[in-house]
């Protein structure tokens, strides 16, 4: 009886533990599936360059922080080196104009920090790839949509590579978060038996607030209520006189700074690398499929769904008896979704349907 409890007891750890996971997978597959679906609902395209974004904004991180610790070379006459000479220091830049405390926090805190210079990046990459590419191919087949955005983030994919290498590259969080939170102690479970770090807790928070301004964004502002009603009948909003293409361009901006900011703070998570986005990409277009193309709720739904269902099934419990389950568990319960629910979990009538 004892044993058969602390089973149940150590199960129902490792199942809290798996959906705390989830939460940070299932807020990046969300915040990715947010954009894809603003670019679909609103222009119409099938965007799979858009886990490319979310690459370029983890490496957004690494470059800010790379900028922060740009360092000139110093002597320093109290020490020496190995040869008896007066010791050559890297100094940071940023020493030089807020005093070495100041800046040692700076450059702790680059990731957050980075957020200011993700937003106008993106914006901007946002902007010329639609005015320079994807403009060209509203009207066009959504099969050559997909070959064209595909290829494009192959493109983005090697330039990354070439410029940043091959390699993983380690973006820590700020020391604040280096540690872990017991929830198991605050649950009622043994301490130490579910603990979850300090910097997903964050991701998920920061997700929960850039989904709500989103969508508040377009609820409550006239901006907003325009490109809802463009996204739900572009013609007659046209009939009006509103200038419905500039608004639809600004919200593909929108959203490709909203895959940065999430790829800036998943890079403490996953450090950043050239294939990330496209390792995104995939999980979240499906993502989008299951709540229902062109459905924003139905995105991030579906995201923290797919996100939690993942990482159950990467538990060992559950491994042991069906091995591998974790790499095809979204899979499955995309084919399962779309056989009862054609349209997706929220898909609306007509989407995809021609």
């Amino acid at each position: 009886m004892g044993l058969s409890k602390h089973i149940r007891g150590g199960t129902m750890d490792a199942i809290v533990l798996q959906i705390l996971n989830g939460l940070d997978k299932g807020s990046a597959y969300a915040l990715i599936a947010l954009g894809l679906t603003l670019i679909f609902g609103t222009l119409g395209v099938v965007n799979f360059a858009h886990g490319a974004l979310f690459m370029i904004g983890a490496f957004c991180a690494v470059t800010f922080s790379r900028i922060l610790t740009w360092s000139h070379t110093v002597i320093d006459e109290t020490r020496t080196d190995f040869l008896g000479n007066p010791l050559k220091v890297q100094v940071p830049h940023i020493y030089d104009w807020f005093g070495q405390t100041t800046g040692d926090a700076i450059i702790d805190w680059a990731v957050p920090l980075s957020i200011l210079f993700t937003v106008p990046v993106m914006l901007f990459v946002g902007y010329a790839m639609e005015r320079g590419l994807i403009k060209h191919f509203y009207k066009r087949p959504h099969a050559d949509q997909i070959l064209v955005t595909f290829g494009l983030a192959i493109v983005l994919q090697e330039v990354i590579k070439y410029y940043y290498g091959a390699n993983p590259i380690p973006t820590p969080a700020p020391a604040v978060f280096a540690g872990s939170f017991d929830f198991g102690a605050l649950l009622g479970f043994d301490p130490n038996t579910i603990i979850y770090p300090y910097w997903r807790l964050v991701y998920f928070a920061f997700a929960a607030v850039i989904i709500g301004a989103v969508f508040a964004f377009l609820q409550f502002t006239t901006f907003g209520m325009v490109v809802r009603a463009g996204m739900a009948d572009r013609e007659t909003v046209g009939l009006l006189g509103i200038n419905i293409d500039k608004r639809f361009t600004i919200m593909f901006g929108i959203a490709a700074a909203v895959a940065g900011l999430a790829g800036v703070m998943y890079a403490p998570i996953n450090s950043p690398n050239y294939h990330m986005g496209m390792d995104f990409l995939v999980l979240s277009f499906v993502v989008v499929v299951v709540g229902g193309m062109g459905s924003l709720p139905g995105a991030v739904l579906a995201g923290f769904l797919l996100g939690i269902l993942e990482s159950i099934a990467s538990m060992a419990q559950v491994l042991e008896y069906l091995p591998g389950l974790n790499q095809i568990i979204i899979y499955l319960v995309a084919i399962i979704i779309l056989l009862t629910r054609p349209r997706g979990l929220m898909g609306r009538k007509g989407v995809m349907e021609d």
